[in-house]
């Protein structure tokens, strides 16, 4: 970034860019500035790599257009620093607008009026927030070379403010903190892996240390090979897995697609599978932006899609809690505003968060206690779609898959390509566990802030056996 750059940048403040965004545009519109900072630390072969901080900043201006058949949208985003960046990025969202096709979403903008501090100062982060991390990560150096092990892995946070601004008058602000650390250990020989995450706002909870003394019990357990053949097996998912699979469920479940026949919670001729029992268990799994210590921003602030479901023309407007399933019984799915006119029903758009109980309090090793013979999943890998119908996943295990007997763990098994639906899961569990934050593996480039339980699937599918490790 140039001085000049720099400079620009201090002289214009977010709120004054989506002002002058609104004062150029000649149709309605929704324009969004986000602020964001990031700090970061990386780790490989138990040394520290490399550090930094950054920031960006970023315009995304939503046009709306009449056109013949209906109203037409387009969008625009892309980093900007100042305001000389702002006309064109207007210009190119009315010139997709007007002459886009007509949209099948078409609502008029949502309604509003500035909040208070709405054009605050963004908030923002620093390297300081990982003093903390870099500490234990040196205590734990030190443990990694008496035990002949190897570190791996990167800590972030990123504090993103969003401002919000319509033609109709609303202006909003939010501030989204999002921290998250992967942590892998080998041993020297690379013949076994382990791996833990977190997610966390500020790093105040996450122990380093705690999380190193995990991953050198995982790599106590994989001392014994135990070759298994594929089948179905007793297993239990922690919540690092469980998450991943209930986010894919989620992601999927848009309230149209079904109505159309398009997802697995179609029930054919038009209806949905809303009020069908997905579990005999008390299942329940919602999204909440007051959850406290997954707390996200409570109004609309994506400009195209979210959840697979347009938004483009619900910038702004509320999101409130929403239980997706309850009771183990299909609640809602996810429903945009045009959807919601089109049937009689209600709006549900979905916080960025995913939380999921089912009413039962056992911990992971008491789990484990209770297994006569069974395996134990770390995390799932590579998760794609089969069948769109069935909502049929395949995808790999990594960094341990260990097997239990007689309620301990007897040794490391090897890894599995599986083939399973999250929603035929839900019918087959026997368990669940106790629900706690976790972070997914497959997923936390774009899911930070999840609640998940561990779960007992009497008869997990491991479809073939994998040779990664």
């Amino acid at each position: 970034m140039s001085a000049s750059q720099v400079e620009d940048r201090r002289a214009v403040s977010a709120a004054e860019l989506v002002e002058r965004a609104l004062s150029l545009a000649t149709l309605p519109c929704v324009v969004r500035v986000e602020e964001r900072t990031e700090a970061n630390v990386r780790w490989a072969n138990s040394a520290l790599t490399t550090n930094g901080e950054m920031r960006s900043r970023s315009l995304a201006v939503t046009s709306t257009a009449p056109v013949d058949g209906g109203t037409a949208v387009g969008t625009v985003a892309r980093q900007i620093q100042g305001i000389d960046g702002v006309g064109p990025i207007v210009a190119a969202a009315e010139a997709i607008a007007g002459s886009g096709p007509p949209s099948e979403d078409a609502m008029p903008l949502v309604s509003g009026h500035a909040t208070a501090g709405w054009d605050a100062e963004p908030a923002g982060t620093s390297i300081d927030v990982l003093t903390d991390v870099a500490d234990g990560l040196g205590a734990a150096f030190g443990k990694a070379r008496n035990l002949g092990q190897l570190l791996f892995g990167f800590a972030e946070h990123i504090v993103t403010t969003t401002y919000l601004g319509s033609s109709t008058g609303l202006r909003r602000r939010g501030v989204q903190p999002t921290g998250r650390l992967e942590f892998n250990a080998k041993t020297a020989d690379l013949t076994a892996s382990a791996w833990a995450g977190a997610a966390t706002r500020d790093f105040s909870e996450v122990d380093v240390e705690s999380m190193h003394a995990d991953l050198t019990t995982r790599l106590g357990w994989a001392t014994n090979r135990i070759d298994l053949p594929p089948g179905r097996y007793e297993t239990l998912l922690p919540p690092c897995a469980v998450a991943d699979l209930m986010i894919y469920l989620h992601w999927t479940a848009g309230a149209r697609d079904a109505d159309e026949g398009r997802n697995a919670f179609s029930a054919g001729e038009g209806r949905t599978r809303i009020g069908e029992r997905l579990s005999e268990l008390p299942i329940r799994l919602r999204s909440d932006p007051y959850h406290p210590g997954l707390e996200c921003l409570d109004f609309v602030a994506e400009t195209s899609t979210m959840q697979g479901t347009s938004v483009a023309f619900d910038g702004g407007a509320p999101i409130a809690p929403i239980d997706w399933i309850s009771d183990g019984v299909l609640r809602e799915l996810v429903r945009n505003r045009g959807e919601a006119e089109r049937t009689g029903l209600s709006a549900t758009t979905p916080a960025d968060n995913l939380i999921m109980d089912g009413g039962g309090s056992a911990s992971l090793p008491e789990m484990i206690a209770s297994t006569g013979r069974g395996l134990l999943l770390t995390t799932l890998w590579y998760i794609r779609e089969v069948d769109p119908e069935r909502l049929l996943l395949t995808g790999l295990t990594r960094d341990g898959v260990y097997l239990i007997e007689n309620g301990r763990i007897a040794g490391a098994v090897n890894n599995f390509r599986f083939n399973e639906s999250p929603i035929e899961l839900l019918g087959r569990l026997t368990e669940v566990g106790a629900s706690e934050q976790t972070l997914c593996r497959e997923w936390n480039d774009y899911v930070n802030r999840t609640a998940m339980p561990t779960i007992r699937v009497p008869d997990f599918n491991m479809s073939t056996v994998s040779q990664a490790y």
